[in-house]
């Protein structure tokens, strides 16, 4: 910088310092000017607080955004063009629900009903992952372009006619020790850089109808996503409201314990000429009890050694079964043989030995 350079900054600090300390007044602008350049600062705060909010609108978890934002960066520096989306919040609540949904199987009520539901989260996601698109290239983008190009350029001219005002105010005060044509010269870049800045912010107003637009974009993807949400979602309602009325219209089955007591205690025989038996035995090999048709009367029932048979003028017929199908203590090669008397239907047991 040069040393006119240096001396024109020492006298601008030396302008804003006598205002700030001792309350010493600048040029002041007109009321249209000081209005326009109040409705441009509010309007370059909202834009930096929309694409804030709007962010954390899409996607609310700042992990996320934080995580999203550094892989798409190390992405951009590694030359790729393609960048990742937010995780949905839809997409992993309709993955756990599909994931349990089908480990139930689809016998189970519930399991259909989770997978059903799992996948309507995940087509939301898929709508959800459509409103970022939309919001970011329609909403977002033009914004950033709008801070990035036109208000930057508006703040740019606003800080040189600061600038050039404090450096004004400076000459003024010291108008007759300062040459007059260093006066002039200031007047004229004064009144140059106030002309830039106020067209360029009249411009930016007068077309705010932009702005406008752009939240028309924001507001149309909003309703999509809802109004798309809502027909998966009613479409999902009917499926369960129809699954509920099929499950409460179903016969339901009753509940029978089964106990393995029940098979080892008693033995069932299939019935003789019309009779039914059933005789309890312990490892022992001797007869407890004996019972006719649910009465217990006295039989004839022996227990002998295989492989003799009865030997009276009665008949018998043989039946031959392995013990251990009775007494799991017996081992597999000993077997019983039972011959039902047909005349006084009394069994004689014989087991192996």
């Amino acid at each position: 910088m040069s040393v006119a350079g240096l001396k024109k900054q020492f006298h601008k600090a030396s302008q804003l310092l006598s205002e700030k300390i001792s309350g010493a007044e600048g040029t002041k602008f007109d009321d249209d000017f000081t209005d326009m350049e109040r409705k441009v600062d509010t309007t370059n705060k909202a834009v930096l607080e929309l694409l804030s909010k709007t962010t954390e609108y899409l996607q609310p978890n700042p992990a996320y955004r934080a995580k999203l934002g550094m892989l798409n960066t190390v992405s951009k520096m590694r030359g790729q063009v393609k960048t990742m989306g937010y995780p949905q919040t839809e997409g992993i609540l309709g993955d756990v629900m599909m994931r349990y949904g089908r480990e139930l199987g689809e016998d189970s009520c519930f399991g259909c009903a989770l997978v059903e539901v799992g996948e309507a989260m995940k087509l939301m996601a898929e709508v959800k992952d459509s409103l970022d698109i939309s919001v970011k290239q329609n909403f977002i983008d033009p914004l950033q372009l709008l801070q990035d190009k036109e208000l930057k350029e508006i703040g740019h001219h606003l800080k040189k006619l600061e600038g050039r005002r404090l450096d004004l105010d400076y000459k003024k005060k010291r108008q007759g020790k300062i040459p007059d044509e260093e006066v002039r010269q200031a007047v004229e870049k004064f009144d140059e850089s106030k002309e830039l800045a106020e067209r360029s912010m009249f411009n930016f107003l007068e077309n705010d109808v932009e702005q406008v637009s752009q939240l028309v974009a924001l507001v149309e993807a909003a309703l999509d996503y809802h109004r798309q949400s809502s027909e998966i979602l009613e479409e999902l309602n009917k499926k369960l409201q129809s699954r509920i009325s099929t499950a409460g219209a179903r016969p339901k089955k009753e509940f029978q314990p089964k106990s393995i007591m029940n098979s080892l205690e008693s033995i069932e025989s299939p019935p003789q000429n019309g009779l039914s038996y059933s005789s309890s035995f312990k490892s022992s090999g001797i007869l407890i009890d004996h019972t006719v048709n649910g009465k217990n009367e006295p039989s004839s029932c022996m227990l002998q050694a295989w492989p003799e048979s009865p030997h009276d003028d009665r008949e018998y017929t043989p039946a031959i079964m392995p013990l251990s199908q009775f007494m799991p203590s017996c081992p597999p090669e000993n077997y019983m043989s039972i011959y039902s008397c047909s005349s006084c239907c009394s069994p004689i047991i014989y087991t192996a030995v």
